[in-house]
């Protein structure tokens, strides 16, 4: 017979229980030997799955792919940031370098076409010129300051030529059509206007359309359109041939002139 220690020990522990203690450690003992039995039953019953660990494996390795494209988007986007933030910075710069010589050239342009006038640009937001916009305002000789929806005809009409000069001295457009800027302005005012295109734009042409004789006597080429018998024709006139032509003697003409012709060319 072996001899066991634990048993000589569990005899001493249990000889002091009444029948009662040894009955409730009895059921005690038994239930835990029973879920004992039921847990091992669970465990013979278990397959686990191998394959998962793999799944597991190759889930992280996706996992931190995208998680390295991740960071890459994210490098690219500050990039992206930092290079827009340096464009608009840009083209603040420029604006706010365009805007000052526009404004200064305006006080000039305006101040010549009226003959005393003033005129102003201003920026509703200074911070960010380009979420409001600009209010442009003027004020007439002997006037107060006005906004363009206040002014009359006329001084709305000085007003946008001295903008668009101020415009093409900052950057010259090399061909501008205008269709009867002079109709609203009186005679001195159309002098004024015609003789500013001829001497301050001589960088560009200028085609205008207009009725008003002192517009269009300082023209270099004219071409009129008139209709007779239903039938719409146009003339092209040379001022400065037709002028020779008239102060020029009649017995000194030359050869070199008859090549010029008349300086007129009719066309239906």
């Amino acid at each position: 017979m072996n001899f066991n220690p634990d048993q000589v020990y569990a005899v001493d522990v249990f000889k002091d229980l009444t029948m009662n203690q040894l009955d409730k450690v009895k059921e005690f003992y038994d239930d835990i030997k029973l879920k004992h039995a039921q847990l091992s039953e669970k465990i013979k019953e278990l397959q686990p799955n191998i394959t998962s660990i793999n799944e597991y494996k190759e889930k992280y390795l996706d996992h931190k792919q995208k998680l390295n494209e991740l960071n890459e988007v994210k490098e690219q986007m500050t990039k992206f940031k930092h290079s827009i933030d340096d464009l608009k910075k840009k083209r603040f710069n420029e604006f706010m370098k365009g805007f000052t010589v526009i404004t200064s050239k305006l006080k000039d342009t305006y101040q010549i076409l009226t003959n005393g006038g003033d005129a102003e640009l201003e920026l509703i937001d200074s911070l960010d010129p380009f979420s409001e916009g600009v209010v442009f305002s003027v004020r007439p000789p002997k006037k107060s300051w006005k906004q363009m929806s206040k002014l009359s005809g006329g001084e709305k009409t000085l007003s946008s030529l001295a903008l668009v000069f101020a415009l093409h001295y900052f950057k010259p457009t090399p061909l501008y059509f205008m269709d009867e800027i002079d109709a609203a302005l009186d005679y001195k005012n159309v002098s004024i206007v015609a003789s500013y295109i001829k001497e301050k734009t001589k960088n560009a042409q200028f085609i205008i359309i207009s009725l008003r004789n002192n517009m269009f006597e300082l023209a270099d080429k004219l071409v009129g359109v008139y209709k007779t018998n239903d039938c719409t024709k146009t003339i092209a006139i040379n001022p400065s041939k037709i002028e020779k032509k008239i102060n020029r003697p009649g017995d000194d003409e030359s050869e070199e002139d008859d090549d010029e012709g008349d300086g007129a060319i009719e066309s239906e």
